[in-house]
């Protein structure tokens, strides 16, 4: 699949909130398909430097391809959870000038239909960022036990009829398995008694399977907690989410300090910590051009802070 037929969300908007210095040291978090790794690129000077991760192998290829002869960059195959894995093996602790998280499932990964996160087309049902790690939202589904669907379809997908969908997805499972999407999306189509206008009413259970198969929201606060040890003071951070579970971990963390590594996540705070983060401006969303030209770009919110402390 061609990085042609991604777009970046809030691409030149992200890039200047960075706040590019030519010879600084970058991190794009989500390569995607590289759009705000090359605007990135573009404004380095010789000596400045972007470490890419991202755990879709269509990814990594992609940017092996696109920059494989640009001695400026570099590309690590990793769940971004584990930055600061990755920050040490570079060398680059506390060093980093500005940190990109763009959290929104890229349009390749969307369109092909065997990747499983759409139901445009039909396709295998897997989910999985990796396809070589984990298991697949089939195997998942064929396994869960009822409650435990209710709940990531409540809690993931904002489900208003959980009960009812879960219900209907596991008498299914009974007569055959269920592998492909569209054979999901009619099952949630059939269960759900109130259709949104524009809305798929498989979207919200699709979105709360994904989250699910790929540890997205753990992940995501993983990355949060550790990324003032990896920004250097004056470096900035800057997160694209794409609904409101992600958005409400960005804003939990750029207003409330992470607790030291020591004290147990139970216990209350010392008086004595600092809060690492200035947030920057206002949440910034797509303009009517960026809309026009994607759609998907719609519910995307951007959030930007400079560490402090």
């Amino acid at each position: 699949m061609s990085s042609d037929l991604h777009v970046s969300v809030l691409q030149a908007e992200a890039v200047q909130a960075l706040g590019i210095e030519p010879s600084g040291r970058y991190v794009d978090a989500t390569y995607g398909r590289g759009g705000h790794s090359e605007k990135i690129i573009e404004q380095l000077g010789d000596s400045g430097r972007l470490l890419a991760i991202d755990r879709d192998p269509a990814a990594i290829a992609d940017a092996e391809r696109r920059f494989k002869n640009d001695q400026r960059f570099n590309i690590v195959s990793a769940n971004f959870a584990d930055i600061d894995q990755v920050i040490e093996k570079n060398d680059w602790q506390g060093s980093v000038d500005g940190l990109l998280l763009d959290l929104g499932v890229s349009s390749p990964q969307l369109d092909v239909a065997d990747r499983g996160f759409g139901f445009s087309r039909d396709g295998l049902l897997d989910m999985r960022m990796d396809p070589a790690n984990g298991v697949s939202a089939a195997k998942w589904l064929a396994e869960v036990r009822e409650d435990d669907l209710v709940y990531v379809l409540k809690t993931y997908g904002e489900e208003r009829y959980a009960r009812r969908i879960a219900a209907a997805i596991v008498a299914a499972r009974g007569i055959a398995p269920i592998t492909r999407t569209l054979q999901l999306a009619e099952i949630v189509k059939a269960a759900h008694p109130r259709w949104e206008r524009h809305h798929h009413p498989a979207t919200r259970s699709f979105q709360a399977i994904r989250i699910q198969v790929n540890g997205e929201l753990d992940a995501i606060a993983q990355i949060l907690a550790k990324a003032p040890a990896v920004i250097k003071k004056g470096g900035r951070l800057v997160v694209i989410s794409f609904h409101s579970l992600e958005d409400r971990l960005v804003k939990r963390a750029l207003r409330t300090p992470p607790p030291p590594a020591d004290i147990p996540r139970h216990l209350p705070l010392p008086e004595t910590a600092e809060h690492p983060w200035k947030t920057l401006g206002k949440v910034v969303k797509a303009g009517q051009a960026e809309l026009a030209q994607n759609p998907r770009a719609r519910s995307a919110v951007m959030r930007v802070a400079t560490r402090v402390a």
